[in-house]
């Protein structure tokens, strides 16, 4: 590798140092987030009496905080990813093509697990069977085998 080649890998790493940081301070405070909406929670149902509108008022806030608590323990759980793949060595590059992310995608979204090319074509659903597909988020929901799409419709 040459002195340019050698300089572009220094700046790529004081790059991703950077991003570590950003993410270790993004994960500290999503956890001190979402204990603090769990807390609040647990107020709120400890709380007895109120007229039927506190109720109501009461789920409606449940409710806004959970969903706010599971978007925010998603981000976390790719953070930590981000955070384990910085560990490894293996952050900044693409899981399905294996090449560099390109560093401004970096930037804009640090837990960026593709290149932008697999990015979009998994968001297209190109590619062989299960590319793409965030099986994450698939829930298992006690359906037997041998259940059509219209026996689905009808539930």
């Amino acid at each position: 590798m040459g002195p340019e080649g050698r300089v572009k890998t220094m700046a790529r790493n004081d790059s991703i140092k950077k991003i570590h940081t950003l993410l270790l301070t993004r994960r500290d405070a999503l956890r001190k987030a979402l204990a603090g909406d769990l807390s609040m929670l647990k107020q709120l149902r400890e709380q007895t009496g109120g007229d039927v509108v506190d109720a109501a008022l009461d789920a409606a806030q449940d409710e806004i905080s959970s969903q706010l608590a599971e978007v925010e323990s998603r981000e976390l759980g790719s953070i930590e990813k981000a955070l384990e793949r910085v560990k490894n060595g293996s952050y900044g590059k693409c899981e399905v093509c294996g090449g560099k992310i390109n560093l401004t995608r970096l930037k804009a979204l640090p837990y960026a697990t593709n290149c932008i090319e697999c990015q979009r074509a998994a968001e297209m659903g190109v590619g062989g069977a299960g590319y793409g597909q965030d099986w994450s988020r698939v829930l298992d929901s006690n359906i037997g085998d041998d259940v059509t799409l219209r026996d689905l419709e009808m539930r």
